[in-house]
């Protein structure tokens, strides 16, 4: 083992590493010796957070993953849910936060490659994309430029791989101003007997590198991934991947035409720690050694050490294990589409992680260790200190009309017309709702009526005063979102984004919010199938709010019957289901507070998940026989702004109700949650009242008609639904100069 042992290992060296002291003990322990600066940088990619999970593990175990048709569950590329008639959905979302704040373009483009490519290493085609974007103040110095860059390099990669994005969140507050998130979701479609796993099997059996070259670029991601900024940020541009999407679009059509040769018996994406990650992780999994020839590797450029290629996070490249005897067809596949295949080593039954290079040994160590069974920690917690409550006369006064004005057309409610309409939504011909509703809406192709639903939710102002409450409100409102589409929720992905996990108030945030998470899931049939975790997500020791972000995907099985939140004509009944029988109106952490007063107090609203499952049926069954006209589900902003978001996506007015003796603030900007906006003809009125509300014990009262062009909100002035528009539409161009 001479190569590169005349680099001294030293506590620095280990240190720049992301290793701690007490890790380093551990693999002077497993090795017997000192490790070799390429092994060195194998443990440090294999043992980071963004890798191993090692501070999450043990809370991810409590969550509910399973399901009756969840078919692949956390622990692959991504998840695998049943749909029916042969076919499941694929689907997974990740981070890509530190590599877009460095550098927006390539590390947003980046996280949408690597995140397709998650989905069709599990065999399945990409049919929908959507990203949850996170920024700092708009008046922060680098927000534009930073929503400029990845709005450009989300766009760039999809809308040139050919998938639509259907959906997603962008959102702005001064805590994301030292780092921004990005997080990427893709979903894809698969025959339930077409499904690749990354577990290799048998010995003896060709490794396969498959793609584009290997350069310096990434060297040392995952690491950069798993530590906090400082104020070396500019000097970790060289950490940041570089993507193409048409190398990678014909590794999709490479893999698929090969997939269907009978040839692969595993693959695994090469993301995060590139060809370490994959190859650790297809032999840990099989119980199986993996020895690897880095002469053998396909290489852009020159005097390329075992460090560099076995770190490089260069884009668009998979690992497989082959049948031997149909190696030569699998080459003629990939030479066809022009793209890299080489044969760089083999399956052992010695459970070691060899390397070669130049004819000498560079690395040998225990797979399983570097696998799955890298450090696991039990760090010190403690829970978040819980927010006094609201009092309702210390609530700030505002005209009504006025203060729906400010919240539509300011940073956080404005639409985001200007963002989606850089993504092409509509390639592929099968979205039937494009980002704007409550959820995006995909065909099934080649089924005459099934759809899927996409959506995105978190909101961490609810997730910083109380973490448990907010993971329950981030998935009850993505499956609140689906259901207003007319859509069965089928199952969810995690992408959990905090800081400092070494901090014991911020581990406690990560702890409250799975434990949130976990009890929505099981309470909404509502498992978790895949996710990613991303701590360190700080600057100078400055936090991000806690970002538990959830990915759902729903069930339609008739598109035709889908609901938008669009009035669908003049003279319907306005019917708010869900809501309290006293009027209710939170106001704590509310957005009419942050937004118009600066204040972030009291306790976020709570959710009743009974009361969520209850609602979300009925809503469902309204939908499906044909009763509700128009339906949206009811988040930030309350009643008001959910009604003017119905009003101007169909040019329709309304005029609403108070009920008697409310206070109008709480009852039109509360965040109660659990509740939604229908609309039903005048004809069925009386069938909804007498036969279908009362079997539910739903509280839904009769607010309002639909009509003329202006939204009136009780006694308030009336607003034109044109001026709700001009304020709705105008924040983002002139922020961006556009």
């Amino acid at each position: 083992m001479s190569f590169d042992n005349h680099i001294e290992i030293t506590p620095q060296l280990v240190a720049d590493h992301g290793l701690k002291s007490d890790e380093y003990l551990r693999i002077l322990d497993l090795l017997g010796r000192t490790p070799t600066y390429t092994e060195l940088g194998i443990f440090s990619a294999m043992w980071n957070e963004h890798c191993s999970y090692k501070s999450s593990k043990k809370w991810l175990r409590t969550l509910h993953t399973t399901g009756p048709r969840v078919i692949q569950g956390p622990g692959e590329n991504a998840g695998v849910v049943d749909i029916g008639d042969g076919k499941a959905v694929v689907f997974k979302m990740e981070s890509h936060n530190h590599p877009s704040f460095i550098e927006p373009y390539q590390g947003a483009a980046t996280g949408v490659g690597g995140i397709l490519r998650d989905v069709f290493t599990m065999g399945a085609r990409p049919i929908a994309a959507m990203n949850a974007l996170r920024f700092g103040a708009p008046e922060h110095e680098k927000t534009r430029h930073l929503v400029s860059g990845v709005v450009a390099g989300v766009g760039g990669y999809g809308n040139s791989f050919g998938v639509p994005t259907v959906g997603g969140e962008v959102e702005f507050d001064a805590r994301y101003n030292g780092n921004i998130l990005v997080n990427a979701f893709a979903a894809g479609l698969v025959d339930t007997d077409k499904i690749f796993y990354s577990k290799a099997e048998g010995v003896g059996l060709p490794v396969v590198y498959l793609g584009a070259k290997t350069g310096r670029d990434g060297v040392g991601g995952a690491t950069m991934a798993s530590a906090e900024f400082g104020d070396d940020i500019d000097e970790k541009r060289p950490t940041v991947q570089v993507g193409d999407p048409f190398t990678e679009k014909r590794l999709l059509e490479a893999c698929l035409e090969l997939m269907a040769t009978g040839a692969v018996i595993a693959i695994q994406d090469m993301g995060a720690a590139g060809l370490t990650c994959s190859a650790v992780e297809m032999g840990a999994k099989g119980d199986l050694g993996i020895e690897l020839n880095l002469d053998a590797v396909p290489v852009r450029e020159t005097a390329m050490t075992p460090y560099e290629m076995m770190l490089s996070e260069s884009q668009e490249r998979m690992l497989m294990v082959l049948h031997p005897e149909k190696e030569a067809a699998a080459r003629a596949v990939f030479e066809k589409w022009e793209l890299d295949f080489a044969t760089v080593g083999k399956t052992t039954d010695d459970l070691r992680f060899r390397v070669l290079w130049q004819g000498k040994e560079v690395a040998n160590l225990p797979i399983k260790d570097l696998g799955d069974k890298a450090p696991e920690y039990d760090r010190p917690w403690s829970p978040a200190r819980k927010q006094p409550a609201l009092r309702p006369d210390d609530v700030p006064q505002m005209d009504i009309a006025d203060a729906l004005l400010r919240l539509i057309g300011g940073p956080s409610l404005s639409s985001r017309r200007w963002v989606y309409e850089q993504y092409d939504t509509l390639i592929q011909g099968n979205s039937v709702q494009r980002p704007g509703g409550d959820a995006g809406v995909v065909r099934v192709e080649g089924h005459p009526t099934k759809a899927l639903a996409f959506t995105s939710d978190v909101t961490p102002r609810y997730c910083e005063a109380d973490p448990v409450e907010g993971g329950k409100q981030a998935v009850a409102e993505a499956w609140r979102n689906l259901t207003a589409t007319g859509a069965l929720p089928l199952a969810a992905t995690d992408n959990l984004n905090f800081g400092n996990p070494e901090r014991p108030e911020i581990m406690g945030q990560l702890v409250g919010a799975i434990q949130g998470i976990g009890e929505a899931c099981r309470a909404l049939d509502f498992p978790i199938v895949s996710g990613n975790v991303s701590l360190y997500n700080e600057t100078n020791g400055k936090g991000i709010l806690p970002t538990p972000t959830i990915g759902g995907v729903g069930l339609l099985e008739d598109w035709n019957g889908m609901a938008r939140i669009g009035f669908a004509a003049e003279d319907e009944a306005v019917i708010l289901i869900g809501g309290r029988r006293d009027g209710g109106g939170h106001l704590g952490q509310s957005l009419y507070l942050r937004d118009l007063f600066d204040r972030r107090e009291g306790t976020p609203p709570q959710v009743d998940l009974a009361h969520e499952r209850k609602a979300g049926d009925f809503v469902r069954a309204l939908i499906g026989d044909n009763i509700a006209t128009a339906v949206h589900d009811l988040s930030d902003g309350g009643l008001a702004v959910g009604l003017a978001e119905m009003a101007m996506a169909s040019g329709i007015g309304a005029r609403i109700n108070q009920l008697d003796g409310l206070d109008p603030l709480p009852w039109f900007f509360g965040e109660d949650q659990g509740r939604y906006v229908i609309t039903i003809r005048r004809s069925d009125v009386d069938r909804f009242f007498d036969e279908l509300l009362p079997p539910t014990a739903l509280f839904a009262p009769w607010i309002g008609v639909t009509g003329g062009t202006a939204l009136t909100l009780g006694e308030a002035r009336s607003i034109p639904v044109a001026e709700l528009r001009e304020a709705h539409e105008g924040w983002f161009p002139r922020f961006m100069g556009a």
